[in-house]
This record gives C-alpha cells, structure tokens and sequence, in this order.
C-alpha cells in the first residue's frame, strides 16, 4: 500500500490504526510497524472491510500472534487482529462454536464447562482458533482438526463460507485448502463427546502443570520453533548440539526447553530470533544430519 496515499473507508465499525507496532501483537514482542491495522467489531463489520481493500493488497490475519515473527522493517500491507479477549465461544447445535480470534483455551474450558470431552489439549495451545486451524496445532497426543466438524471461512469479498475438513488437506502442523483460493478462517464448530467436566478440567490442570514446569512461559516467545522429527524430538537434537543457552542480540534459545527461544527483556530484534532460527537448523543439520522444519510464519520485511 501507497502510505503517501492512504486508503479511506466507509462504514467500518471497528478500529483502524495506521503503522502500527506489530511488536505489540506478537508473543515474541518483536518486528516492525504495518501500514494499515485493522480490529473488527464482529465478522460482518471484517466483510465490509475486506469489500473495500484494493485486489492486491497484501492481508495478514493475525490472532494471538504465537508463532508468527514480523521482520524490523515490518508488513507492507494490511494486518486484520482477529483477536479480541470479549470473543467467547457458545453452543450451536450441540456443538462448540468460536470463531477465529477466541483463544484456544477458552475453547477446553468452555468445553468441560459443559461436560464436553475430547477439547483439553486446547489449554495447552498458546494461540487463537484461526490460528490453530492454520497449522493443526496440537499438544500432548490431541490435534485440531481431530476435533473440527466444519469450519467458516471469509474472502475478499466478504463472503462466508461454511467448508468441510475434506476441502483442506491436513498433516502434522500443517492445514492447506485444496484448491487455489484466497480466504481465510473465521470460525470452526467443533465435534465432542459427551464427559465429565470436572474429569476434564483436571486433566486440562495436569497439562498446565506439564507446561509450566518444562517451559519458559514467563518470558516472551513463539511456543515450539520447530516441528519434531519422526520419531523424535526437536528440543533434544538442539540439546544434542550444545545449544541451550546460545545467544544472538537479546535472543537467545531457552535453557528450560531447546525448541524454544525466547526474548526475556522484550529487546531482541526480530532479525537476530530469525538468525537464531536459521543457525540452530544449520547446526542440527551439520551435527546431527537431521532437517529441523520450523513451525513459525515469518512474514514482512527486513529493516
């Protein structure tokens, strides 16, 4: 977009805001400004919004921004934050409805709320529902899609589409539509079984434990940077190679778990996690012959 040109709007209900920090949406408190930022008030306000975007304007969706990394020079285009913390879920049809911005674990707790089983490994998901439908993020034997009956999507134009998981093709952190198409996801009903909710909440307990106890929840960062290998775990290749506690700039790769890195003093640009990202993989590939894929979206420009 052409910022000595802005682009004006009609009838937006939402709030717009012009280069925008992007280190202020992201978990890893890091990356350059947008040119345009967008926060909706409710789907049909985004409809009108994309409606008057120009066809090949660059879109990024963003929820919690957890595995999501914007380069120093920041994005070029337009940000929509589908995330807003007084989005819920409820109950539609006998099935759990929350679009895209809501919090995963606000889905496992609502779910057990209502003596729902099969959502917990929800709690232990540090993002929102869009974002994890776009990756099939999971935790702890339990993914996404497993749970995903249909899904909403919305285009350019406005448009929602109500699709089913046979449209996407779906992996291990990995979800695509089939097809060529420009949309993105806005909401999902999920499939569960009837449980018990107090059985629920305390296995979602016992996983928060895990967490907390294992991984560096207190200082800013992206959740896992990289996938684990078939039969075997990121963290304990980076381990492997000695590089727990590895340096560059303000970021460094935690010492609790390898496959994290982490910016503790939020001062850490985003070129030196994106560097710590590329040297861990040469590393692991010259030491251990293994390719480390990362799980994390990096997007924008350098500075």
């Amino acid at each position: 977009m052409n910022m000595s040109e802005p682009l004006q709007f009609q009838g937006l209900r939402g709030e717009l805001k012009r280069g925008e920090p992007m280190s202020r949406h992201v978990s890893w408190r890091a990356g350059g400004p947008a040119d345009l930022f967008y926060v909706p008030a409710d789907l049909e306000d985004l409809g009108a919004f994309l409606r008057q975007l120009p066809a090949a304007e660059p879109v990024l969706f963003v929820g919690l921004g957890s595995n999501l990394l914007v380069r120093d020079g920041g994005w070029r285009g337009t940000v929509v934050m589908t995330h807003a913390p007084a989005r819920r879920p409820h109950m539609d049809g006998g099935r759990v409805y929350a679009e895209a911005g809501v919090a995963s674990p606000k889905v496992a707790r609502f779910a057990a709320l209502h003596d729902l089983e099969g959502a917990e490994f929800l709690a232990g998901v540090p993002g929102s529902v869009g974002g994890a439908l776009a990756m099939n993020a999971g935790c702890y034997g339990g993914e996404t899609w497993d749970i995903v009956e249909r899904v909403a999507t919305i285009d350019r134009s406005g448009r929602l589409v109500e699709r089913s998981p046979a449209e996407f093709e779906i992996g291990y952190r990995h979800c695509a539509p089939r097809g060529a198409r420009e949309e993105w996801f806005a909401a999902a009903w999920f499939r569960l079984a009837p449980g018990d909710g107090e059985a629920s909440r305390s296995v979602m307990k016992e996983l928060l434990a895990r967490r907390i106890a294992t991984q560096p929840l207190g200082l800013p960062n992206a959740g896992s940077v990289f996938r684990n290998p078939p039969q075997d775990h990121a963290a304990r290749l980076i381990e492997a190679c000695g590089l727990k506690g590895f340096a560059r700039g303000a970021a460094r790769v935690s010492e609790k778990h390898a496959n994290f890195i982490v910016n503790p003093q939020g001062a850490a640009h985003a070129a030196d996690i994106e560097w710590l990202i590329e040297h861990v993989q040469r590393m692991v590939y010259q030491m251990q012959s293994v390719v480390l894929e990362s799980e994390v979206r990096i997007v924008g420009e350098p500075a």
